[in-house]
């Protein structure tokens, strides 16, 4: 979503957890519609898996290639394809996770969510609904995002370790902002490029090539929307020239960097 103080100036109540997280790699806020402005973003890649847990009273309206579902609670993978969220009288706790984080906490492997917004009751089953329950009987917001915190912490205590060979190539994708060649990543990490490919497709959900060229389009996305022109992002992002850009940017959005920036998204 926005930022916070963009979301305050639009009528959106932001809160966030006054003592962070338990779990590395997560990010929570709590977001409510207290202007009746309504809610519609379009859903893009991006480096992190997000979880929204809605408890208000209308469930959220996705619309994909499917057509429109109802879903109270939902989880988009690092390529959700293309998806468009609204909803009237928003109330809800939206979680960011790294994908080490997501493998760890989601409960399944990274690939069941590539190209799609998942219910997340498919997912958690009974403890969504429990969750999302005790959500809504909780007064104050620092009680709600405690409340997810140990949930979370819950489900950390018995879930899987990612393989510290694929965590490594991740966080070097990430810090190089894509820039990065496989090869150069199974050389630090002493494996054969084969075997990279594959530990890590199945841990992170995505090839190494993949994951940096999300990495460096999150970047150019976050560039273009913040009124960067087209030609200035395709350089500081390391394409290799502004069609490049566009021909990423038309994968990845499914429009072109104009039409990007021009538009609300989950990018930011």
């Amino acid at each position: 979503m926005r930022s916070d103080e963009a979301e305050a100036r639009l009528g959106w109540e932001v809160a966030l957890p006054l003592d962070g997280t338990s779990f590395d790699g997560v990010r929570m806020a709590g977001f409510r519609d207290r202007g009746a402005v309504g809610l519609d973003l379009h859903v893009l890649p991006q480096p992190a898996v997000i979880v929204v847990l809605g408890f208000g009273e209308e469930p959220l309206s996705v619309e994909g290639t499917t057509g429109p579902r109802p879903l109270r609670s939902l989880v988009a993978g690092l390529s959700p394809g293309a998806a468009r969220i609204r909803g009237e009288g928003v109330k809800c706790v939206e979680l960011r996770l790294s994908p080490r984080a997501a493998y760890a906490l989601l409960g399944v492997g990274p690939r069941e969510l590539d190209g799609s917004v998942t219910d997340l009751e498919e997912l958690w089953g009974r403890d969504e609904r429990r969750l999302r329950e005790r959500l809504a009987d909780t007064p104050a917001w620092q009680e709600r995002l405690t409340l997810v915190d140990r949930f979370l912490a819950e489900r950390a205590a018995r879930a899987p370790v990612m393989a510290p060979e694929v965590a490594a190539a991740w966080n070097t994708i990430v810090a190089r902002r894509g820039r990065v060649r496989v090869a150069d990543l199974a050389a630090s990490c002493g494996w054969s490029r084969k075997r990279l490919w594959a530990r890590f497709g199945d841990q992170i959900g995505l090839t190494p090539k993949r994951a940096a060229m999300l990495v460096r389009f999150d970047h150019a996305a976050r560039a273009l929307s913040s009124g960067a022109h087209p030609a200035d992002v395709a350089l500081a992002c390391g394409y290799v020239d502004q069609p490049h850009l566009h021909r990423d940017v038309l994968a990845f959005a499914g429009c072109t960097p104009a039409a990007l920036a021009g538009r609300p998204t989950t990018a930011g």
